[in-house]
């Protein structure tokens, strides 16, 4: 049987990691929720909360095709956030509630948006949505309340973290960000990290008939939040790399449905 092992150290002290208990939420997640999630997601052979860190040995699916059709993740997140609306807080009362961590990301965003602003990458609608976010990031976390009813959601539904198997299963991995939150959440998260903007409306319309949710009026409320985390992101790669080529496209298609 092969197996992934998932070691983590203690976190940082006044990292993100630390304040928001990643490292511990995912012991507890596989722990607490996976046997009941109702999803696919890795099997949990063995975990550990110690002095040292963290430890997970978890079923290894890196032979299934990394990533998955947005339409089909779709359908996976309605089927998550179905199965666990109004039910998270009560079930799991440590789970990570929304705004956690917001002042420092708050920080963090203004440390990086000068060095952004300073670049000639950004079209001028991003550019003007980036600058009206900077001292704004809290609010457009408060903001998130007003985007639907809480549920389970996977809090980075990337491809990245999407494996697909030979028969079409889909299976979810990487519960360090696993919180109670509205499930617009994921869905933005998974269009702005992972889907061209040409196959966004049937990647949302597939979700929205999933769940029956508002799902323009509930983007409108998650996007700046989003947006503030995808900005962080392309700050990672050069303007004329690949990676920030792909960001641009897909900012942009989130500040387009701002503005609409």
């Amino acid at each position: 049987m092969d197996v992934f092992v998932k070691r983590r150290e203690i976190a940082t002290a006044g990292s993100i990691a630390e304040a928001l208990g990643m490292f511990e939420a995912e012991v507890r997640f596989y722990r607490e929720i996976a046997p009941e999630i109702g999803i696919r997601v890795p099997a949990c052979y063995h975990s550990e909360i110690s002095a040292e860190g963290t430890l997970l040995e978890l079923e290894d699916l890196s032979a299934w095709t990394l990533g998955a059709d947005p339409e089909a993740a779709a359908h996976l997140l309605a089927d998550l956030h179905n199965r666990w609306t109004d039910k998270v807080a009560i079930r799991w009362p440590w789970i990570r509630p929304i705004g956690a961590g917001d002042g420092l990301v708050e920080r963090l965003y203004a440390e990086t948006w000068p060095r952004l602003a300073a670049r000639d990458d950004l079209s001028p609608t991003v550019r003007a949505l980036a600058e009206r976010l900077v001292g704004n990031v809290a609010t457009a976390e408060r903001q998130l309340l007003t985007a639907g009813p809480l549920t389970l959601i996977h809090g980075d539904a990337s491809a990245q973290n999407l494996r697909t198997s030979p028969t079409g299963e889909i299976a979810l991995l990487d519960w360090e960000d696993v919180s109670a939150a509205p499930g617009v959440l994921d869905l933005g998260w998974h269009l702005l990290t992972s889907v061209d903007p040409t196959l966004w409306p049937t990647t949302i319309a597939t979700y929205r008939s999933g769940t029956g949710t508002n799902t323009d009026a509930a983007l409108q409320a998650v996007l700046p939040s989003l947006v503030v985390q995808g900005l962080l992101s392309l700050a990672n790669h050069a303007s004329t790399s690949p990676e920030a080529e792909a960001w641009r496209r897909r900012l942009d298609a989130a500040a387009e449905l701002l503005n609409n």
